[in-house]
């Protein structure tokens, strides 16, 4: 399960539009932030997807993906031009197609690849579908077929796609919006496929155009209610409202590590049955095998746009770190597995991440402040560098990622010896032990 949010530049302190995501996944599916740069191809050019290969446009753009290690597609990204995408699994009432077809996260990275705009995005993703399909297995170890939505923001303009097989809809954002794993577009659309009423109307699922609602009639109830993404969504909603008019990039972080309104000192991501929190925690039984494991906010402006990836599990334990699409980091190029390696980004967290596990709050309060300090300072100074030459804006980035390299080490090796407060419920300890055993980690 996910989370996207967006404020467009009306709503936002700086008048710039931002966007947020958090990817949700199973435990062990490590996320790989990378940079692809800009190619030209061969006229008769294909590239291979997760599943089909398609024929390749002319020229494709810089892009930066983060994707889950196994995958083609990205679950989140952007682009040269300062186009940005999150999308969303859903689930509706057509049937998934099981195979030979683009997954959501391919027809994320196509759009990114080969469209400037928002808008242009939109026509490349229904365009992609209604030619090649979308489905395909899109688990990890646990098989899962879904249908998407997605956030679509430019520096000028921030666009909304839902869609349900070949069926969609879609519509011009602003203000603040959400989106989770269930269809939210009612009759408010701008444009959609040219059948979606008529169909709905020939399955019986409204009896005319003025009955006619995409979510309340391509939604599939049962799935889209356990997915509880209308907990997510209006949590979300409600945060973003109360915030509308100054919104900043450290508000997006606060949004995206969000626990609930109910949240205190006594809170764990032990003591649910259900996911219904923003920042999401994976724990025992068939409902909970969602985890975060990567988080993204960007801050799109027309030049330069910067953007903030965890490149981690788990916001409410991580770091957000600036990048440009033209900037190196440290680990860049050390591509996770499904093992432990704590020379990638991603793992190397993990050691921080799971030991907090063990008494979540008492320890996470512990280096919380630290660590927010350091990322004020990484927001502010980011924002600063924006217009400054590719080398300047690549040390820096450097810099930022070395100190949090430092003061995570030193956060590890603290806490390895506080003695824990408050033991995790059984169920939840026998869960992720066997996701560290699966995952070859060191015992934490």
């Amino acid at each position: 399960m996910c989370d996207t949010i967006v404020a467009t530049g009306s709503v936002t302190k700086d008048g710039i539009t931002l966007l947020g995501k958090n990817s949700d996944r199973e435990p062990n599916e490590a996320q790989y932030v990378c940079r692809k740069p800009a190619m030209e191809h061969p006229d008769d050019g294909f590239v291979q997807c997760t599943y089909i290969r398609i024929p390749q446009v002319r020229k494709t753009h810089a892009v930066l993906l983060s994707r889950p290690f196994w995958m083609w597609g990205a679950e989140m990204g952007v682009n040269e031009h300062g186009l940005a995408i999150g999308n969303e699994a859903v689930f509706t009432r057509i049937p998934c197609r099981k195979a030979d077809a683009l997954t959501g996260m391919d027809l994320l990275r196509l759009a990114l690849e080969r469209g400037e705009t928002a808008a242009q995005a939109v026509t490349i993703i229904t365009e992609l579908m209604k030619t090649h399909g979308q489905g395909g297995n899109c688990g990890y170890r646990n098989k899962m077929f879904y249908h998407n939505s997605y956030l679509l923001a430019d520096p000028r303009e921030t666009w909304l796609l839902e869609t349900a097989g070949n069926h969609w809809a879609a519509r011009k954002i602003t203000g603040v919006y959400a989106i989770s794993n269930r269809l939210t577009i009612e009759n408010d659309w701008d444009i959609a496929s040219e059948d979606l009423v008529s169909h709905a109307i020939r399955k019986g699922w409204c009896k005319s155009e003025a009955d006619f609602s995409f979510a309340r009639c391509y939604s599939d109830r049962l799935y889209t209610g356990f997915s509880f993404a209308k907990f997510r969504r209006g949590r979300a909603m409600d945060l973003l409202q109360s915030k509308s008019g100054r919104i900043g990039i450290p508000d997006m972080a606060e949004i995206l590590r969000d626990h609930g309104a109910s949240a205190a000192e006594s809170w764990g991501p032990d003591q649910s049955w259900i996911q219904s929190t923003i920042c999401n925690h994976a724990g025992f039984g068939p409902v909970r095998i969602s985890q975060t494991t990567g988080s993204m906010i960007s801050h799109l402006t027309a030049e330069n746009a910067v953007h903030f990836f965890t490149g981690t599990a788990a916001p409410c334990t991580s770091t957000f770190k600036p990048v440009w699409i033209d900037t190196k980091w440290p680990l860049e190029d050390q591509e996770p597995s499904r093992y432990f390696d704590g020379a990638s980004l991603f793992w190397k967290h993990e050691l921080l991440h799971r030991t907090i596990l063990n008494d979540f709050y008492p320890l996470l309060s512990d280096y919380q402040k630290d660590r927010d300090q350091l990322e004020t300072l990484f927001f502010t100074r980011a924002i600063e560098m924006s217009g400054a030459e590719p080398n300047t804006r690549s040390a820096f980035v450097r810099d930022c990622f070395d100190q949090w390299m430092e003061t995570e080490n030193q956060w590890i090796s603290r806490l390895k010896h506080q003695p824990v407060k408050r033991k995790c419920g059984l169920l939840y300890k026998m869960a992720w032990k066997k996701y560290n055993q699966t995952a070859r980690l060191p015992m934490v």
